[in-house]
């Protein structure tokens, strides 16, 4: 639903945990809209608000946001097991939505969200912050130029030591970012199927290191995530015909472009007959590599005025309803694998 006729939108937000701080300070530098309320339940946290946001009121309640009239919009910054229903709540409420990701823990909560959102005319959006990144969007413009060729595979690592959680396991935690990324760059391909490998060491239940397989059509991605790394790897690598690409979220040069591969050609000349070895050979090819200038901008600050500008134009969130969707069913399947 666009926004018409209003100078400014007034949203709130639920919940300054972990990344809470980040998205007031984004939300709140964007002229378009005012950042009235945040709803905190953790004194410690409401100390914090009160220190570094001395000028946004933190005794709302949910419940009080909700019933107030004059806030548009919602921001769910709150563990991960509470976002479908308080997103639904919003909804109900006449609220557009921003929800840190997980949307929802299953494809059917999506759904049920999508549907209230469409038939209040509301922005339903999630937080899958990746793929506003300056880096995944020029890696996504090379893929669709062709330049790469045709995607004969991909994998990515998302790994760290530390920051365990016990409200979702590695997979739930970092995956849904790979999962993101690699959909947004595949134009919401779905695989045709999914395999998924866990162990939980430090939690019974809460696997600390996964391995998630996904085949397409013609290629193939593996995701490996895990909080009981000895080293900080956020790396995804694209393996096409014709070149190459490394994203390196964690280096100075964030992307490098290989010219190189492994191309069969025929001895027949035209007369090409690649079911009789005897009648081709492997042409190993190594040319520039290349490293692109990234401008960089904060991705978070990107997706907020995404959101913002979505309202008040009515149009579709690139991570919206669809898009989680589709990175849910994966994860979905996966966790009854």
């Amino acid at each position: 639903m666009a926004i018409a006729r209003q100078e400014k939108l007034n949203i709130a937000q639920v919940g300054c945990g972990y990344w809470g701080p980040n998205l007031i300070r984004n939300f709140s530098s964007i002229s378009k809209c005012n950042l009235v309320a945040v709803a905190e339940s953790s004194k410690e946290r409401k100390r914090y608000i009160e220190s570094s946001f001395p000028h946004i009121n933190n005794e709302y309640s949910f419940k009080e946001i909700l019933e107030n009239n004059s806030i548009n919009a919602v921001i769910l910054a709150t563990p991960a097991k509470s976002h479908f229903e308080q997103a639904k709540k919003s909804l109900i409420a006449n609220k557009h939505v921003f929800v840190e990701k997980p949307m929802a823990t299953k494809v059917c909560e999506v759904e049920e969200l999508r549907l209230i959102a469409e038939n209040k005319n509301l922005t339903l959006m999630s937080g899958h912050t990746f793929i506003y990144n300056s880096a995944v969007k020029f890696i996504k413009t090379f893929i669709d130029s062709g330049e790469i060729g045709e995607i004969r595979y991909l994998y990515s690592q998302r790994l760290n030591l530390g920051r365990i959680r016990s409200d979702v396991n590695a997979l739930w935690n970092f995956a849904p970012h790979d999962i993101s990324i690699i959909q947004y760059l595949l134009n919401d391909e779905k695989p045709i199927d999914i395999k998924y490998t866990g162990m939980d060491f430090m939690q019974k239940g809460i696997d600390d290191v996964a391995f998630l397989n996904l085949r397409y059509n013609s290629f193939m991605a593996n995701i490996h995530v895990s909080w009981l790394d000895p080293n900080k790897t956020r790396k995804v690598v694209i393996v096409g015909s014709r070149k190459m690409i490394v994203y390196d979220d964690v280096a100075e040069d964030k992307i490098t472009i290989y010219d190189k591969g492994i191309d069969k050609y025929s001895k027949l000349g035209e007369n090409m007959d690649f079911d009789n070895l005897q009648h081709f050979s492997f042409r190993y090819r190594s040319g520039d590599i290349w490293i692109p200038k990234i401008d960089y901008i904060e991705p978070l600050k990107t997706e907020a005025e995404h959101f913002i500008n979505c309202i008040l134009s009515g149009e579709e969130p690139l991570s919206g309803a669809k898009h989680t969707r589709n990175v849910i069913n994966i994860l979905e399947t996966a966790s009854k694998i």
